[in-house]
């Protein structure tokens, strides 16, 4: 996993609007989690950079929210950007694969850009057990990544592409694919990018109650 210097340059080189993961609102993200999760759920958004999610999971009247992000600089623009609004907010400047989070915490994990990140397997599954660990049972786990159609390389950085059963194989047993729905991303600069969006829920292992 690339260290939060590399993505704080990213921040400080150009604005938040201008980055090619940029979205005025994802609004594919926000329909998936106001599908399993209401207001007074516990969610989780991993790797979250300088996204509006967190303005909109507010504005919806979510109240108990997590923004973890490797980047302090682009926690520091969520902050300002939200001012007042982000009483409540609990905000983690961590690597997710190293991250020591409350147990049975999360009732939705989302990450939209970070695990496609993860190049290296022992990444993908230190990942992995951090969610695992830390999302209730029954909870869900919402990873939005380059699809297999979409670019190898994002950010000066290569990346690893996915579908559904791919990102399954990742996650391990403990977790069950329950949708799985493409998108065109357009940048910034009017490039299309190919994601994929996975919802999972946890569920428990075979042999296990």
């Amino acid at each position: 996993m690339q260290s939060g210097k590399h993505w704080d340059g990213r921040y400080e080189k150009a604005p938040p609007d201008q980055v090619s993961w940029y979205a005025p609102h994802l609004d594919r993200s926000l329909a998936m989690i106001r599908d399993v999760a209401d207001p007074s759920d516990s969610i989780i958004d991993v790797g979250a950079g300088a996204s509006t999610l967190v303005d909109d999971l507010v504005a919806l009247g979510y109240s108990k929210i997590s923004v973890l992000d490797c980047s302090s600089r682009a926690l520091e623009i969520s902050m300002k950007r939200l001012a007042g609004q982000a009483v409540g907010i609990t905000w983690m400047t961590a690597d997710v694969t190293q991250a020591v989070l409350p147990a049975d915490e999360y009732d939705v994990w989302h990450d939209r850009a970070a695990f496609h990140f993860l190049t290296e397997p022992a990444d993908r599954a230190a990942y992995a057990r951090v969610a695992s660990r830390s999302v209730k049972q029954g909870g869900h786990l919402i990873v939005a990544a380059f699809s297999r159609e979409g670019p190898s390389r994002c950010a000066g950085l290569d990346v690893v592409r996915y579908d559904g059963d791919a990102l399954g194989r990742e996650l391990g047993p403990g977790w069950q694919l329950e949708q799985e729905l493409q998108e065109s991303h357009i940048t910034p600069a009017r490039i299309e990018q190919s994601w994929v969006y996975c919802l999972f829920q946890k569920v428990p292992h075979v042999g296990h109650p």
